[in-house]
């Protein structure tokens, strides 16, 4: 038996209202000059402004940084960094969903340990705390809001960097579903569709343990319940919040039971072609689910009953082949893209994105050792 390790942060504020305590919790950390860092989309629609407004009430200056990009790169790292240190900021807030959170995080990481963001590729490479950090989540997916990942593309080759350390997880999460209604359809199915695939790689993991099994069962019931919900209807203040528990679970589960292929090889997509992460995600989810199974079947079994799947008197494998179903069953249901080629991937590229695939954290946890043709063979099948 080996000693396992649990990673949360400090505080969790669930539920409606819960951003109205930012405030609070700035002072609490005994910040005086947060950086927020964002996206021009939260700008746009008005988000910023009510942060920042909210923080000046309480007579906290918050200085802005709204140019993070969606897979966010080592240059947006850079740039983030240079605005957190010409105004001498103390605290970070990262305000919407897993990309504004992974470039805060990676800012916090730099600007306390100095050298670039290349340097903490990999497992706990950081020397020293982040600035006090809290994360407002606007998005129910990546769950990087309350996770010790990161993840940053390398402009230099197009890879995404996994790093994974203890220090970057926020001091506070806030997962208020109101800022969660005006997300789109497509966006919504997305990063459910995200949560699910961290809740479902958790569960089958090297890694799992009783704690991780327990949060991501719960998710992946939560998601089967409610996410077609809120795709339908996005001011459905009841999905978004049960929504924003499950992917917050999920987050629970991968964040210590780490995760696996799909994760692996859905990096290189993003890394590669710029594409959404939760939609490679999805995409890639079910092929990879049926070459698992023989590794795993008793728990896809579980994942199956857990998505509401009548299982009774059916065999672990026929159980678990229902599971990959159901699956495929909800992502056709709230839209996603059925075929990488859709998406712009080429055929081409599949052997490069192999090699760096192999090498990606995520799969080390994966249930079964895979080859590089059983890799390649699963993009294929994908597309």
């Amino acid at each position: 038996m080996s000693i396992q390790e649990f990673y949360v942060p400090t505080v969790s504020l669930m539920g409606p209202g819960s951003f109205s305590k930012l405030p609070e919790r700035v002072n609490t950390l005994g910040g005086k000059k947060p950086l927020v860092v964002t996206d021009k989309g939260m700008t746009a629609l008005g988000y910023t402004g009510k942060l920042v407004e909210l923080l000046g009430s309480a007579g906290i200056d918050a200085v802005v940084f709204d140019e993070t990009v969606p897979n966010p790169t080592d240059t947006n790292v850079a740039d983030g960094l240079a605005v957190y240190q010409a105004n001498q900021c103390d605290l970070l807030i990262s305000f919407g969903g897993g990309s504004s959170h992974d470039c805060c995080k990676a800012i916090g990481l730099v600007a306390t340990s100095g050298g670039t963001i290349h340097d903490y590729e990999g497992l706990d490479k950081a020397s020293k705390a982040l600035p006090p950090y809290i994360a407002v989540n606007t998005t129910a997916g990546t769950a990087s809001e309350m996770t010790r990942f990161t993840i940053i593309t390398n402009t230099s080759n197009h890879v995404k960097m996994a790093i994974v350390d203890w220090r970057v997880t926020p001091n506070v999460a806030i997962n208020d579903p109101e800022l969660m209604v005006d997300m789109p359809p497509a966006l919504t199915a997305a990063t459910g569709m995200d949560a699910l695939t961290h809740a479902i790689e958790a569960y089958v993991s090297t890694a799992a343990t009783p704690i991780t099994d327990a949060c991501a069962l719960q998710a992946i019931s939560l998601i089967g319940k409610f996410l077609r919900r809120a795709v339908a209807r996005g001011t459905d203040l009841e999905a978004r919040d049960k929504m924003a528990y499950a992917e917050y679970l999920a987050g629970m589960a991968f964040n210590n039971a780490s995760l696996g292929h799909v994760h692996a090889m859905s990096h290189q997509l993003g890394g590669f072609y710029n594409l959404p992460h939760g939609v490679c995600n999805a995409l890639l989810l079910p092929h990879v689910c049926r070459v698992n199974l023989m590794a795993r079947q008793e728990r896809f079994a579980d994942i199956a009953a857990a998505l509401g799947e009548k299982v009774e008197g059916l065999s672990a494998r026929a159980a678990g082949e229902q599971a990959i179903d159901a699956i495929v069953a909800l992502s056709k249901d709230v839209g996603i893209p059925q075929h990488l080629a859709e998406l712009g991937v080429k055929d081409e590229d599949i052997e490069t994105m192999v090699v760096n695939a192999q090498k990606d954290v995520c799969g080390f946890t994966n249930p079964r050792k895979l080859t590089d043709a059983q890799v390649a063979a699963i993009y294929r099948a994908a597309m």
